[in-house]
């Protein structure tokens, strides 16, 4: 038995369905849930949800059952808030597409689900710790950002670039001659205080090329159609 986060669902046949998890400890799985189109189990079957996974194959490389138990609802409360809906189905949909199979992640797990619970409260700020989430995403793949210092020159002051080619932070005065060709660093990542509606934007602009450039585009895929539409909101109510 595994720990699992509900990221996607198929239906396969008259009755049942095909679900995507991504489990505590053996990274992103699929399986066959008999019966995962009756009601009881379209419920269990929500992206977002936690549930205790139980699989089951003749062999390794079968796609294999899932026994599936309810744990806890975590889609259900985000209905009535359409960004941070959207918020749970563009990482549900990352992690189902960008996240090689049967491959363990157990710190992304944690993150996920941390992240998952933090978009049903309404103390925490969920949106530049759903940025950060993406690049912790990013850095799990093998294509970390390095914000801490200058690339350039070594200097960990007034960093306010990306080089869009190494992912490395770059100073102000190191990257002035080249700023068109840079991307901004919102100071909310590297701890200059709380991001504005355009810093989360910004923020979002920088994972999402690194997301494209080392993760869809060299599989001659696009970002999500769920991370487009997050993006889309945020930037409504940004104007």
């Amino acid at each position: 038995m595994d720990q699992g986060l509900v990221l996607s669902v198929r239906r396969h046949g008259e009755t049942s369905a095909v679900a995507t998890l991504l489990t505590a400890h053996h990274g992103r799985h699929a399986g066959l849930v008999r019966g995962g189109q009756s009601r009881r189990l379209r419920g269990v079957l929500q992206p977002g949800n936690q549930v205790s996974a139980t699989w089951r194959a003749r062999l390794e490389e079968h796609l294999g059952s899932f026994v599936l138990e309810l744990d806890k609802s975590l889609a259900a409360p985000l209905l009535p808030f359409a960004d941070r809906l959207a918020a749970l189905g563009s990482l549900c949909a990352l992690v189902d597409t960008g996240l090689p199979e049967r491959e363990n992640h157990p710190a992304l797990f944690d993150n996920t689900a941390a992240m998952i619970t933090a978009l049903d409260s309404e103390d925490v700020a969920w949106r530049p710790y759903y940025v950060q989430w993406e690049l912790d995403f990013l850095r799990e793949l093998g294509f970390g950002l390095d914000l801490s210092r200058c690339v350039a020159t070594g200097s960990v002051d007034d960093l306010v670039y990306v080089s869009p080619k190494s992912g490395g932070a770059v100073s102000a005065a190191a990257g002035e001659p080249y700023r068109d060709r840079l991307l901004p660093l919102p100071g909310f990542l590297i701890g200059a205080g709380p991001p504005s509606d355009s810093d989360i934007l910004e923020g979002l602009a920088l994972t999402g090329h690194f997301m494209d450039k080392h993760v869809y585009a060299a599989h001659d895929r696009s970002l999500p159609a769920a991370r487009d539409r997050l993006v889309q909101i945020l930037q409504n109510r940004a104007d």
